[in-house]
């Protein structure tokens, strides 16, 4: 089966937080508080998949606070952080009523592969760990934090025939 076929049945993209969403860098201040740099394209892009009606969800295995304040910016249904992520995900797919086939998972590390191996189309950024790009069904041009999800997130509203519907504003 093509990506085109894969991203046609997607009902619900979930992501990884740090080399997804971010560069995978970590940066801590003077005082402690953890920074992480989020892409713009990313972001707009998860405004376009929910207008269009397609529900998103982080799990990540880190807990931070940066991360809930993106999340609610990017309009995702839910955050699960600090967690087993096979676990979670099973309990996600259950929450949301989908099928594996119409989860799309994105990732980079090993603690990813888990999900990757299960959901109906896998993405990882060109960065990713060897194994995990071995893993999946797609790997993007992007990278991670440099507009990977929002590729993403096109391949899957062209395939569904919703990018001119959720863009058409925009190209008046």
């Amino acid at each position: 089966m093509n990506i085109e076929d894969r991203a046609k049945n997607i009902k619900l993209l979930i992501l990884d937080v740090d080399g997804v969403l971010t560069d995978g860098r970590i940066i801590y201040d003077n005082f402690g508080d953890e920074l992480k740099c989020f892409n713009v394209y990313d972001g707009f892009g998860m405004t376009l998949l929910s207008r269009a009606g397609i529900k998103s969800v982080i799990i990540t295995a880190k807990k931070t606070n940066i991360v809930m304040r993106r999340a609610k910016d990017m309009h995702v249904a839910r955050v699960y952080s600090d967690c087993k992520k096979l676990r979670v995900y099973e309990k996600v797919i259950k929450k949301f009523k989908v099928k594996d086939e119409e989860a799309c998972f994105m990732g980079d590390d090993l603690i990813d592969l888990a999900v990757l191996r299960r959901v109906g189309l896998s993405v990882a950024p060109p960065e990713a760990v060897e194994e995990v790009k071995n893993s999946c069904h797609y790997i993007t041009k992007n990278s991670g934090g440099k507009g990977a999800v929002r590729e993403v997130i096109e391949i899957i509203l062209k395939a569904k025939d919703l990018w001119y519907n959720v863009t058409t504003e925009y190209q008046r």
